[in-house]
């Protein structure tokens, strides 16, 4: 029951028949050595992820974060995870990590170790940043061009953009540079104007009474709290749009929210030093809807 908490996983195949799972599951240590030198995940970022939150004791997203996982495996040409081997693992971390607050609950799928042993898998589950101040607040982004046009991801598939993949680097110099121009989050847009997504998180904009995201893609990542936020708004009789959104359609947006799985809804306060509508009742009530879920 403490934290954090690391478990190391033998990848069974996608096809495998078997049902229990307790003998490829590994607790260790969270301060031992795991990993080794020649782990093609620290070597070249070669490997995948997904963090979903779990709320006292809840996994969140669980489903979406597993098949997100596996289409970041098929674009990457990893083997294809077995589904019922990480409900399996993410069960078995849930029942061994505290059961009040919020928590991170990480799982990586590596190519492994060259000319060794492969692929390599883990997961790992800490505390959760307390998120209480930046819902309440919002958050000031600038825009960054990502230095792709859109529709790169179909054009050039090698860079695979549709994949959620260890190599965050280029995702954390777009946030070092945001807070270098004052401001605490990053949109990213397409060379030719559109808009993408966060280095960390989904975009929502209102606009035309609409709530609207950019439609998923090659190069954009369905987001998983953003399907939740949807189906939560569409139950509200609101109309949800997944569709392309320009710079300047984002520029004149009635709100916008960041959304990711642990820190869940943020509303957006400026843009790029110009200030930005904001709907608090609104993130309040997403932002409890998120909390309460139970799965």
């Amino acid at each position: 029951m403490t934290l954090p908490f690391t478990l190391l996983i033998d990848p069974v195949p996608a096809d495998s028949p078997r049902t229990d799972f307790a003998d490829t599951f590994h607790e260790m240590e969270s301060t031992a050595p795991a990993l080794r030198v020649g782990e093609l995940s620290t070597q070249r970022g070669d490997g995948i992820f997904e963090t979903l939150s779990v709320v006292n004791g809840h996994p969140q997203e669980v489903e979406p974060h597993i098949s997100r996982l596996r289409n970041s495996a098929e674009i990457c040409e990893l083997p294809v995870p077995n589904a019922g081997q990480w409900r399996a693992a993410i069960a078995y971390a849930v029942d061994r990590i505290p059961g009040e607050g919020e928590l991170a609950l990480k799982f990586v799928l590596s190519r492994g170790v060259e000319s060794g042993p492969a692929p390599t898998a883990w997961l790992h589950a800490t505390a959760a940043p307390d998120y209480r101040a930046v819902r309440e607040q919002g958050v000031r982004v600038v825009t960054l061009d990502r230095g792709y046009p859109r529709g790169v991801a179909e054009q050039a598939p090698w860079l695979l953009m549709g994949a959620k993949t260890l190599s965050y680097a280029i995702n954390m110099a777009a946030i070092r540079e945001a807070k270098r121009r004052g401001a605490d989050d990053t949109i990213f847009t397409t060379h030719d104007g559109y808009v993408m997504e966060g280095p960390t998180s989904s975009v929502i904009i209102r606009s035309g009474g609409a709530y609207v995201t950019p439609a998923p893609s090659g190069a954009i990542l369905h987001g998983t709290t953003q399907q939740s936020v949807f189906e939560y708004l569409e139950a509200a009789g609101e109309k949800t749009e997944y569709r392309d959104v320009t710079l300047e359609e984002l520029r004149n947006a009635e709100a916008v929210w960041l959304v990711s799985s642990v820190r869940l809804a943020v509303a957006v306060t400026s843009i790029d030093g110009e200030p930005c509508p904001t709907d608090l009742d609104l993130t309040r009530s997403l932002n409890g809807y998120l909390l309460a879920r139970t799965a």
